[in-house]
């Protein structure tokens, strides 16, 4: 055999015992691919996909279906294409950017946790980043640039206090999760505190901002979220692996060659940021990072975090949310986070009976 042939990458498919395809690129890398996630991921980007279609649709002035692609491309009637372009579509995208990246970022405290509940609505980089963006509402002003900068300062210090106050030996799941319900409770007593100092009008826009909707959301908006989505996603994709072998533990994932504590910086610092770039453009709106991670783990019946698949289900999750709000009570609309907090609501009930019956919550 020749040093050529020796030396030449390897690429191939094959079959994995359980019937899943692993896709060998070159010596040093390879993916699994499990045909039921592919179906599920498949099936979340059409259902996505057609909420889009009829979000930019349906309204007091009604598109037709077929007229909506026309719309999009600039072609059509001018009222068409003046409510699909400047209205409809930049909050659909909206929509969908900030879906994806609550579900990317809850999968990550989930993973790092290893706890259903450790999204970042419950211990508290959620209520962090919320906190930081009122405190520049009420104390300083300025326009959605300066707010979203808040926010995210705020998601990444209450990173930084709850991962030094959760540390010992290694940040540990029920540790994280418990320090961040403190820190939590904390954030919105500050908040509340904010609240009644300021004046009547800067108070009410600050409470209106904190329920968390998608109204009047235009292109910048959709670059800011998308954006943030194509620097901080790959990121944490690239760390996917190596969280998921921490998932089975400190020490094993150590004997497989992954610097944990190195990991779980990177992985809090992104996430963080990536949950505060979202609150920046939508508000604080809750159960999307904790429902999504836990209904595409369900679906896809993975025995780990899947961080593509979290993603999908969240932007799905939150452009349907964003319809029914639209929809339900037409011709007065609700906030997004109304209808996520409802459905989350009952979600995170079920979720705590489930886990208390496995003696996990």
């Amino acid at each position: 055999m020749s040093t050529s042939t020796l030396s030449r990458p390897r690429t191939g498919t094959r079959i994995t015992p359980r019937g899943s395809l692993a896709l060998r690129l070159g010596d040093r890398y390879s993916v699994l691919v499990r045909p039921r996630t592919l179906i599920v991921a498949l099936l979340l980007v059409v259902v996505a996909a057609a909420a889009l279609v009829v979000s930019v649709s349906v309204g007091d002035y009604e598109i037709p279906l077929a007229a909506v692609p026309a719309a999009i491309a600039g072609y059509g009637e001018r009222l068409d294409v003046f409510f699909v372009q400047g209205v409809r579509l930049p909050r659909a995208l909206t929509a969908l950017g900030v879906g994806a990246a609550l579900g990317l970022a809850g999968a990550v405290f989930q993973s790092l946790s290893r706890n259903a509940l450790g999204s970042p609505d419950i211990i508290g980089f959620t209520s962090g980043a919320a906190t930081g963006a009122v405190a520049i509402i009420l104390l300083v002003g300025g326009g959605r640039l300066v707010v979203s900068m808040g926010a995210i300062a705020g998601g990444l210090i209450t990173a930084v206090v709850v991962y030094l106050l959760a540390m010992k030996n290694g940040v540990q799941g029920y540790r994280l999760v418990l320090v961040g319900i403190g820190v939590s409770a904390m954030l919105g007593a500050v908040r509340d505190y904010l609240l009644t100092r300021a004046e009547l009008t800067d108070a009410m826009g600050a409470q209106i901002w904190m329920i968390g909707s998608l109204n009047g959301r235009g292109w910048g908006e959709v670059i800011a979220v998308w954006l943030s989505l194509a620097l901080l996603g790959p990121i944490l994709l690239t760390l996917g692996s190596r969280l998921r072998f921490m998932e089975l533990g400190d020490d094993t994932a150590r004997a497989l060659g992954v610097s944990t504590q190195a990991t779980q910086v990177a992985a809090l610092t992104a996430a963080s940021a990536l949950t505060g770039a979202a609150i920046a453009v939508s508000g604080p709106i809750g159960f999307v990072a904790l429902a999504a991670p836990q209904l595409a783990r369900r679906l896809t019946r993975t025995g780990g975090t899947t961080f593509v698949g979290a993603a999908l289900m969240g932007a799905a999750l939150l452009v349907v949310a964003d319809l029914v709000a639209l929809r339900a009570l037409a011709p007065t609309q609700l906030p997004a986070g109304v209808v996520t907090a409802v459905i989350g609501g009952g979600y995170l009930i079920w979720l705590l009976y489930t886990e208390g019956r496995r003696g996990r919550a």
